[in-house]
């Protein structure tokens, strides 16, 4: 019921002024695309964040790769 109530809202601040009816479907549309949707989205959203924070922390501990030309040698 809460769910219904601020859909109804945010619809009618996203219809605006004038679209008493326009309103309410789009509060309807959002209440369910949230009710149905966010769980998955988040899910992959979660998944996708570890995976780059797996990637990243794997760079950084592989040590760097210099090509043969520009290997640092000894200064004299």
């Amino acid at each position: 019921m809460l769910g219904k109530i601020a859909g109804a809202f945010i619809g009618s601040r996203v219809a605006g002024r004038h679209s008493g009816a326009k309103g309410a479907l789009l509060g309807i549309g959002l209440a369910a695309v949230a009710r149905r949707g966010l769980g998955p989205l988040g899910l992959a959203l979660g998944a996708g964040w570890a995976a780059k924070k797996f990637y990243d922390r794997r760079q950084a501990t592989r040590s760097p790769v210099y090509p043969s030309n520009v290997t640092p040698g000894r200064v004299d």
